[in-house]
């Protein structure tokens, strides 16, 4: 143990110290002080904003901690997006979270814990390591589904994402099992020599071992056939933890995926890649086809989820500097727009209503005018129309499939798209042009949720005018791997 080990991990300690602090807090507050539970997030706010500052200080450099946490561009660029994740979210939690009765000690204290989890699953190189903190962050979130007590729904649906998350944690624990079984080692890099000595040969343990690697991977991403849990636990839980799981649980799920199959797996390519093109066109088709039918918003964009993990999917399939640098951007141009989304929701529900069937938003346009434009750039975005950033990802996902001859994905990713565009026009028609109107009043809107939104507005519109930036610190991100 040196000095290297613990500068290597002080961004996951700065969080990992802003949950503890809050949890410390929370159990010494006075019950009936619900003025001390507003400051909270602050705390975290704190913590995060510290962990992208030591993380920034980290740019091209070269650490290893504890011989299990590498820290390279490709951790830096992760450990950024997963905190700015994690401050928006906190952001767009003030007044929200209070007003939807979540325990707010509770509340902030699992987000923190399971930021953790995801900045290890981006940062190790041992696949041991990488499921105890896919565990830490998988238990962060089953609790924040079931956050609000009071709601039946939300225990069902954090039940079932637990048993299902549980289910598909046996099948990587066993693929883990297996890879150690074939090479001595968890250990990624040694574990791609060993792969890359038998590749022509791989045998049928490492092929096992591969596949149900994968398995665990596709649960985390929510993609077909392992995309059960997603409807239900979205729907389930409160509107801010639904935007926070869709975002922060794929974004380390894909960089550990990244992690696993782009360069330890890599010698097996020509036998799992035929594998993901399946995976890939089913999780675009039924995300796109099933959501087209949903009448809750909250279900809606889950399906939406869903197809955004299938278009993600293609850019691993195509796994070309372009591919690979596409994937990262689109990572960040779904979660400030998937957040966003979300954050409107959670603005809009009372205690007594969730706001969540189509027909809630008639009107809105007239009653929350403000509300309404926001909304409906961030499912404009969603949908890939131009100049939104949700435009740029996926051009440069399908630029790099093509690239690569992948026309057939290519082709089922646009499809799908303009396909997708109606469940998203769908509320903003809804807005703007029924006659109906919603059958309560709407919440006001506090001032910091608003500058969370406008936050989020800010990146989908800079992002889709001027990507090269971001591309650019994708691209060398992503290099320092491979």
């Amino acid at each position: 143990m040196n000095q290297n080990d613990f500068a290597a991990i002080v961004p996951v300690l700065m969080v990992t110290l802003a949950a503890c602090t809050t949890m410390v807090a929370e159990a010494f507050r006075p019950q009936r002080d619900l003025a001390a539970g507003r400051w909270f997030g602050t705390y975290g706010l704190i913590g995060l904003g510290g962990a992208i500052a030591a993380s920034l200080n980290q740019w091209n450099q070269s650490l290893v901690g504890f011989g299990v946490i590498s820290v390279d561009n490709f951790t830096v660029f992760f450990n950024i997006t997963l905190c700015a994740i994690g401050i928006l979210t906190i952001i767009l939690s003030a007044g929200n979270a209070e007003r939807d009765h979540l325990p707010l000690g509770e509340y902030y204290t699992l987000i923190l814990f399971a930021i953790v989890g995801m900045m290890l699953m981006a940062s190790t190189t041992d696949l041991l390591v990488i499921f105890i903190a896919l565990e830490i962050m998988s238990l962060g979130v089953y609790v924040l589904t079931a956050i609000k007590r009071s709601s039946a729904e939300g225990a069902e649906a954090s039940f079932k994402y637990f048993v299902l998350g549980a289910f598909s944690s046996a099948f990587f624990l066993y693929g883990i099992a297996m890879a150690y079984a074939v090479t001595g080692t968890t250990r990624l890099d040694e574990i791609g020599m060993r792969v890359a000595s038998s590749a022509l040969d791989p045998g049928i343990l490492t092929i096992l071992s591969m596949v149900l690697l994968l398995v665990g991977f596709a649960f985390k991403v929510g993609a077909v056939p392992f995309h059960m849990w997603t409807p239900d636990a979205y729907q389930g839980a409160p509107a801010l933890v639904t935007g926070f799981m869709s975002t922060g649980v794929k974004a380390a799920a894909f960089a550990a995926f990244i992690r696993v199959f782009l360069s330890a797996l890599e010698p097996l390519r020509l036998d799992w890649v035929p594998i993901v093109t399946v995976i890939a066109a089913l999780t675009m088709i039924l995300g796109t086809v099933v959501g087209v039918a949903q009448t809750s918003v909250k279900r809606m964009l889950a399906y939406s989820s869903i197809a955004h993990a299938g278009y993600l999917l293609v850019g691993l399939v195509a796994a070309s500097s372009a591919g690979k640098a596409a994937m990262l951007f689109y990572l960040v141009a779904y979660s400030v727009t998937n957040l966003g989304a979300f954050g409107v929701l959670a603005a809009l529900v009372t205690p007594d209503r969730q706001h969540d069937d189509v027909r809630d938003f008639a009107g809105m346009s007239k009653e929350r005018p403000g509300l309404a434009a926001l909304l409906t750039l961030f499912l404009l975005s969603l949908g890939g129309f131009p100049p939104t950033v949700g435009f740029i990802g996926k051009w440069y996902i399908f630029n790099a499939a093509i690239q690569e001859g992948l026309y057939t994905l290519a082709i089922l990713g646009v499809l799908t798209s303009v396909v997708s565009v109606f469940f998203y026009l769908r509320i903003v028609v809804m807005m703007y042009m029924s006659d109906e109107t919603a059958p309560e009043h709407r919440p006001a809107v506090s001032a910091i949720t608003t500058a969370g939104l406008l936050i989020a507005l800010a990146g989908v519109l800079y992002l889709g005018v001027l990507p090269g930036g971001l591309l650019k610190i994708a691209a060398e991100s992503v290099a320092s791997i491979f």
